[in-house]
């Protein structure tokens, strides 16, 4: 079994995994656009954290974990409890370097779950993830996590690089 991160998953997957591996799916956009009260904010002040959104054409970067069958329930199990803020799995195809397709799980959040924040002006979200903290950390951390992981494997994410300029520039 594969399972798909394109969040804070990217760099703390918090299971265990087989091998992982970077991969791509396609017909999504990722988003900060989910209000997250149980891990970068807190209720009443909800931090940003990413989902996905459809978007013909477009692709997503992010890691691909493969999942022994013997560790597989376990692992669905805590990512259903971490995920539960609003977040639904969803099987779509991964595309691997070096391996050409493989069917995955995803967690995404739509805009009918009671925590979807939708998009907002710039400085609103930076500001919002800039003075957001919650049991797993500052909401600013995320962001600047995300960003450098995906400079580091050389991925474009043309939302997610605006954020951070903005949060980075903000702090000079």
């Amino acid at each position: 079994m594969w399972i798909f991160g394109y969040g804070s998953l990217v760099w703390r997957p918090a299971f265990e995994f087989l091998e992982a591996l970077p991969a791509e799916v396609r017909g999504f956009d990722r988003r900060f656009w989910q209000g997250s009260e149980d891990h970068r904010g807190v209720p009443g002040a909800p931090g940003r954290v990413v989902t996905l959104i459809d978007a013909p054409g477009a692709r997503v970067a992010g890691m691909a974990y493969r999942v022994s069958a013997t560790v597989a329930a376990d692992v669905i199990a805590r990512l259903d409890h971490r995920e539960q803020g609003g977040y639904a799995r969803r099987s779509v195809q991964l595309e691997m370097a070096e391996r050409h397709e493989a069917s995955a799980t995803l967690y995404l959040a739509t805009p009918e779950n009671e925590h979807w924040l939708g998009p907002a002006p710039l400085e609103e979200m930076v500001d919002q993830i800039e003075r957001s903290a919650g049991p797993s950390g500052r909401n600013d951390e995320y962001l600047l996590r995300l960003d450098a992981w995906l400079r580091s494997v050389g991925a474009e994410d043309p939302h997610v690089t605006e954020l951070a300029d903005a949060l980075r520039a903000r702090r000079r």
